[in-house]
């Protein structure tokens, strides 16, 4: 066997070279775009310290370095509400999309016909094709009116007038765009996990008397949990890199959530890491205003890479 594969190598020498030049390349890219990023974000990291992380105001913050004289730039800023309000989007859209996606593919996997599963797959896949701008216009045209009229009423407006004005662009808005943008995945990877499950396992379970609906608690989602929570990390890193979709029903102000608010913090107004690169980005005529949002971007680099690490980690065992 060994032999085999020796041989097969020593036909083919060009392409197993091409393969790792190409892979060595595709390295070098993304150390390059790291390190770019950092490069340009070092005025405000170095400036900020680890205030850029605990400090609030983002807003604000860019006005006066949008205005600021080029002699004296203001490069203190401060991320903390962008970084809570990517981070609690998306483990709300998580939440919901891990439901109803893991949901959805024990449907799919253990419950439908042959053909009916392979249909519903096929139209799965084609859902976590659609353009993220098509969910934010579903965003804008539905669901933030909806979440306006059924639970924001008048006296909850001037309740919290003094802290936000309460519409229907805000946390839960972004989140449940979120979570209709991350299902797609969940299910495909949820369901290539439980069909991955050996048969052999499910006739023990039905060897030993037990019914369907415990095979799958007790033997198929037990096995098939590694590949599930691989998919819930390659999900979340969809949604704290969301952008566009993001943008458009977040409110678009960079405000910290309070506890204090009790549920009404579901209808703050935010402006996720990713949306305020965006949002923003008319703004990048000044360096300090640039250096700002190359910093947004470390940060989603961070995030991204950590996410990536965890999926392999997963999905390995």
């Amino acid at each position: 066997m060994r032999f085999a594969v020796e041989k097969r190598r020593a036909r083919f020498p060009l392409a197993e070279w091409m393969m790792k030049i190409l892979a060595l390349f595709g390295i070098v890219v993304i150390l390059f775009i790291f390190i770019f990023v950092f490069m340009e974000a070092a005025p405000v990291i170095r400036n900020s310290g680890i205030g850029l992380l605990t400090r609030t105001g983002f807003d604000r913050q860019i006005s006066e370095a949008f205005y600021a004289p080029a002699s004296e730039p203001a490069l203190t800023f401060g991320l903390a509400g962008l970084a809570a309000g990517t981070l609690l989007s998306t483990l709300l859209a998580l939440a919901a999309a891990g439901i109803l996606g893991v949901g959805s593919a024990i449907a799919i996997c253990e419950y439908a016909p042959g053909k009916i599963s392979v249909i519903l797959l096929s139209v799965v896949r084609l859902l976590a094709s659609i353009p993220s701008v098509v969910f934010g216009l579903i965003g804008v045209m539905l669901v933030a009116p909806w979440i306006e009229d059924t639970f924001i009423t008048v006296d909850m407006q001037i309740e919290f007038l003094e802290f936000f004005q309460m519409t229907g662009r805000n946390l839960l808005a972004s989140a449940l765009v979120l979570s209709f943008m991350i299902v797609p995945m969940v299910i495909t990877l949820a369901s290539d996990a439980l069909s991955a499950v050996p048969a052999e396992l499910k006739e023990v379970g039905y060897a030993f008397g037990m019914g369907h609906f415990r095979v799958i608690t007790q033997i198929i989602l037990p096995e098939a949990r590694p590949g599930i929570a691989a998919g819930l990390i390659l999900g979340a890193g969809r949604g704290i890199g969301e952008s566009i979709a993001v943008s458009m029903v977040c409110g678009g102000i960079g405000m910290l959530p309070r506890v204090s608010h009790g549920a009404a913090a579901l209808f703050t107004p935010i402006l996720p890491l990713s949306a305020a690169i965006v949002n923003k980005s008319e703004a990048m005529s000044v360096p300090a205003v640039t250096s700002a949002l190359f910093a947004c971007g470390a940060v989603l680099l961070l995030m991204g890479a950590g996410l990536s690490l965890a999926a392999r980690v997963f999905s390995r065992r």
